[in-house]
């Protein structure tokens, strides 16, 4: 069984696939080391990692050259976040993304967010991208390639549950293998898109909403921490830093 499948299987586990995210070698490593059974990439925190905000400011290359360094370390599927594609026209897109599964990722995030200004590509823009990407894979040997079509209405649009509910089932029929929702909390909401998308819903860790077991009695079919994991260890170095600085001693260090 290959990656690809591999991954597409822990989608319809009874179990939610639990997603560590990472944003090296070291941090991918250890995530599997624990027992992790897939990575998903965080664009959040390998930006950070080389000094840069979020938001599509990396050359896609260097980008694609962290998710490859993973992709060759590890020996479970790797999903890649590739923001919303690192391309001004669809065909840009489109090529990125096959690149992204040349280097042997099972699949990808993409999402709906427009990178220059605030806002969503509108519905039928997405789709035809989404149609676009998936006859590409397919026609380039990466059949059932897993697309996870991100869609923003939580972070970015007024009308939320009814334009996500929308916007998902419009990107499972244009080609999308599941959908998520960034900023979606609530239950009953999560529940009711659950209930009305025919596709594995992934949903973010957020304060009051942590909780592999409770998110599986909604429906949910995978959970991913995005950058908090990386944020926190990112807070954890600098507060040692400082410490040793401060101090002029390295005691600390070696305390359990």
């Amino acid at each position: 069984m290959n990656k690809i499948q591999k991954f597409n299987e822990l989608h319809s586990s009874k179990e939610v696939l639990f997603l560590g995210n990472a944003w090296d070698i070291l941090s991918a490593l250890t995530l599997e080391k624990v027992g992790f059974k897939a990575i998903g990439t965080t664009s959040w925190g390998i930006a950070n990692s080389l000094g840069y905000a979020d938001g599509e400011l990396i050359d896609f290359e260097k980008h694609l050259g962290i998710i490859k360094k993973i992709t060759e370390n590890v020996k479970i599927p790797v999903t890649a976040d590739i923001e919303a594609g690192y391309g001004d026209s669809k065909e840009q897109i489109v090529n990125n993304v096959l690149k992204t599964a040349d280097v042997g990722v099972a699949g990808i995030n993409i999402e709906d967010s427009l990178k220059k200004q605030r806002g969503l590509r509108a519905i039928l823009e997405h789709c035809n991208l989404l149609s676009k990407i998936r006859s590409a894979l397919d026609k380039n040997g990466y059949k059932n390639f897993y697309i996870n079509a991100r869609t923003d209405t939580y972070l970015q649009s007024k009308k939320s549950l009814l334009e996500a509910i929308d916007r998902a089932k419009s990107y499972v029929e244009s080609g999308a293998s599941g959908i998520f929702v960034p900023g979606l909390i609530d239950h009953d909401e999560i529940r009711k898109i659950t209930m009305n998308v025919n596709a594995p819903l992934n949903v973010l860790s957020l304060p009051g909403l942590t909780n592999c077991n409770k998110l599986r009695e909604l429906g949910v079919k995978r959970f991913s921490f995005g950058n908090a994991l990386s944020d926190h260890y990112i807070a954890f170095l600098e507060k040692n830093a400082e410490r040793l600085v401060e101090f002029k001693d390295t005691s600390h260090l070696y305390e359990n």
